[in-house]
């Protein structure tokens, strides 16, 4: 583990966040596809009002998984998630298939969020009288008309994130603290707002019993316990903001501290803030209303703004519209730049081609690595529906957390001395509870998004034997005795840091 040690002192990133900044990271993640897209999703293909259950659920997972997340951040200030805190615990390719899971949560999860934007997007030139063509609005899949679609509006926001990204993380950060604090005002304007107009008829039966709805071409069991977790499984790539905050350790001032602060903070505000919207969201609207086939047909895409539409309030609509359009940006932002970092953590290990830890020499930012992720996020956005990305960043985001639980088990009892600013109570409670209910909630997504998500794992042992074995930094130096012998213990790494926030 004390291999870090380098990394640490010999990292190009500028360490430019306090805490406070790597908390509106995090809830600039968290809020956006979770509040203002898959609410709608999530209350009528899975649990109905009972959708509130579904993030009480998804966020207890979270818990037992930001907690590990949090022991280790505080001992390992490096950039790369729960790929850098495996590959200090329990090995190279452990790590590798944990990087694998991450890469698939954090690329699917911005084609995700951008297919979002853009359907925010389009709603609000249509408040202004602008409509865009079907073809150029829609992927092959969901086009019902003949010749050439694509998502052009999603091809467009990622490029313009990545512009924005390469500039520098401390620009990046900025933009991302103006629009969490607008992104945050416009959600408790919907709690506050919203409460005026429940109809508690709606909550009523809270949890529906069980029956089959079609989903495109398919029919599937949706309502009753088994909805409320299928609903929590298939809700919790929104969660994926705290798991970005530990992207961000290479870049923090005070990353021992800071980190952990702002994983359990993001996590804590967003689930109630998520709880809170889900009750006055369905209390407003009943949940058979965002069929997509019945009376309002676009009301599963923009559903909260949709909500007071047909609540008689316009006017609320266009406020939530312009700050769904915004607010999504800064998730966009936040996935592509965690991905990078997770990039840069894997390429220095040598798993990966060195360009994609090739820094900028005067933005100090991984230049290259991002030109690349925004072409591809860009184009697989532009051209794919979003209920297959975002069932595939929740496989991703879970199989990540399942592993962290593991990790951080495995390193208290391999090296239980080492310092820890931030120790996980009844540990062994935590990580058992955070093991099993993420692979309980892994079991109950999309046979698609399981068959999907298993093939991209296999397709990621296949080229670490063929490519990342040979290549890595570790299997060159050969690792025995003589590169064990060559480390420092971990508690002599010596990380100089401003306390200032």
């Amino acid at each position: 583990m004390s291999a870090f040690e380098a990394d640490v002192k010999t990292s190009e990133l500028k360490r430019v966040l306090g805490k406070w900044s790597l908390t509106a990271i995090g809830i600039g993640a968290i809020i956006g596809g979770g509040i203002f897209v898959l609410t709608g999703t999530g209350a009528y293909y899975h649990a109905g009002p009972a959708l509130a259950l579904s993030f009480v659920i998804a966020g207890i997972a979270c818990v037992f998984a930001a907690l590990c997340y949090s022991e280790f951040a505080s001992i390992l200030p490096v950039e790369g998630s729960a790929y850098a805190y495996a590959y200090g615990t329990v090995g190279e390719i452990f790590a590798w298939i944990i990087g694998w899971g991450l890469i698939l949560e954090y690329a699917m999860g911005s084609m995700t969020v951008a297919v979002s934007w853009s359907g925010y997007f389009n709603k609000l030139l249509k408040m202004f009288g602008l409509h865009l063509p079907d073809y150029l609005t829609s992927d092959p899949a969901s086009y019902t008309g003949e010749g050439f679609s694509m998502n052009l509006p999603a091809f467009c926001i990622v490029l313009v994130v990545i512009s924005i990204l390469i500039k520098g993380t401390k620009e990046a950060a900025k933009a991302n603290n103006m629009i969490v604090i607008m992104k945050v005002s416009a959600v408790l304007f919907v709690i506050i707002a919203g409460v005026f107009f429940i109809d508690t008829a709606n909550w009523h039966p809270f949890i529906p019993a069980p029956q089959m709805v079609k989903e495109g071409d398919t029919l599937k069991e949706a309502y009753g316990f088994q909805g409320i977790v299928s609903g929590a499984a298939a809700i919790f790539f929104a969660y994926v903001g705290f798991d970005a905050v530990s992207t961000q350790a290479g870049e923090a001032i005070n990353p021992k501290k800071d980190v952990p602060f702002a994983i359990i903070t993001s996590l804590l505000v967003c689930t109630v803030l998520y709880i809170l919207v889900s009750l006055v969201l369905t209390g407003m609207m009943h949940y058979t209303d965002f069929n997509p086939q019945g009376k309002y047909p676009d009301a599963i895409k923009a559903p909260v703004a949709y909500a007071f539409e047909i609540a008689g309030q316009g006017w609320a609509g266009y406020i939530i519209t312009i700050a769904a359009t915004i607010g999504l940006i800064s998730v966009l932002m936040v996935m592509i730049m965690g991905q990078s970092r997770i990039f840069l953590g894997m390429s220095k290990d040598g798993l990966i081609p060195k360009l994609f830890s090739d820094i900028h020499p005067v933005k100090k930012t991984p230049a290259k690595s991002l030109m690349i992720l925004g072409i591809l996020i860009a184009t697989v956005a532009a051209f794919t529906p979003i209920s297959k990305l975002a069932d595939m960043t929740s496989f991703g985001t879970l199989f990540a957390f399942t592993m962290v639980c593991v990790a951080v088990w495995i390193l208290r009892k391999k090296e239980p001395d080492l310092p820890r600013n931030f120790k996980v109570p009844a540990l062994p409670l935590i990580a058992t509870l955070g093991i099993l209910i993420n692979v309980y909630l892994i079991w109950n997504l999309s046979d698609d998004a399981k068959l999907l998500s298993t093939g991209w794992l296999v397709l990621g042992v296949i080229i670490y034997f063929a490519y990342s074995l040979s290549h890595s930094k570790l299997h060159k130096r050969g690792y025995g005795e003589t590169f064990k012998a060559e480390q420092k213990p971990l508690q002599d790494v010596d990380i100089k840091i401003d306390d200032k926030d």
